[in-house]
């Protein structure tokens, strides 16, 4: 299940195998810091050697993202793909089942609080608690605003810590204040997920999801996104693939 793109083990895991292991991890009281992996964040790693380094310090790269999935198969691995919101919906349930507590923090125009009412419509025993986050400069430092924001998060002492700032944003500021929450016990980089959740983004039809096609459906509602969709679906598996 894991194979290798420009010298970063990429862990194709099945969404249940994350869980598992973020468990398995927390029993030895060990922290789980989860990248969901992407062709535009493994290509901006490529170029930026500071950003790469970030990301082999995580613990786990999941596949975000069919550009990826592709090169695992291509190289003979049955690398399952776990989209960001897919894997946030799910680390939720657990957390409800589980009864740990769930921080969310980015986001645009309110979406973190409108996701947490979301969050505990859909599941009332959930304990969640939301930042918006102040501004984040591009090597993950937080603003005053920012820096209060995350003193709260220290006194909440959430057990799961989700983090909405985009990359490389949101990897730079996980690797600079994770050591600050010594009792979280798992991080994850999602990315535009609080955007989805909060209905300021919209979502590919269930049918396109299953097929890999969301990058499909966000070209024909934003046809200025084609740059990106070029990169994620035909150049970074050319590169992926012959990269030494």
């Amino acid at each position: 299940m894991t194979f290798s793109v420009f010298n970063l083990v990429i862990h194709g895991y099945s969404v249940n195998r994350l869980i598992q292991e973020v468990l398995t991890r927390a029993s030895l009281n060990q922290k789980t810091w989860i990248v969901t992996a992407n062709p535009e964040i493994l290509l901006h790693a490529k170029q930026d050697n500071h950003y790469w380094d970030t990301l082999r310090q995580a613990d786990i790269r999941s596949v975000d993202g069919f550009g990826l999935q592709l090169v695992g198969w291509l190289k003979g691995k049955r690398a399952a793909r776990v989209t960001g919101v897919k894997l946030a919906d799910e680390v939720a349930k657990f957390c409800a089942k589980q009864g740990w507590s769930l921080a969310l923090i980015g986001g645009q125009d309110g979406a973190a609080d409108k996701s947490a009412w979301m969050l505990r419509k859909r599941h009332p025993e959930l304990k969640i608690y939301a930042e918006t986050g102040g501004i984040i400069s591009i090597d993950g430092i937080a603003d005053e605003a920012g820096g209060q924001a995350i003193a709260r998060l220290e006194e909440y002492e959430p057990d799961v810590i989700l983090v909405a700032f985009g990359h490389p944003k949101q990897e730079f500021w996980i690797q600079r204040y994770k050591d600050r929450f010594p009792t979280t016990k798992l991080f994850i980089g999602v990315g535009g997920t609080l955007d989805f959740w909060s209905g300021n983004l919209r979502r590919a039809p269930l049918w396109m999801q299953k097929l890999g096609l969301e990058w499909l459906f966000r070209l024909i509602i934003e046809p200025k996104r084609w740059p990106r969709i070029l990169n994620a679906v035909i150049i970074f598996p050319i590169k992926a693939l012959f990269s030494k």
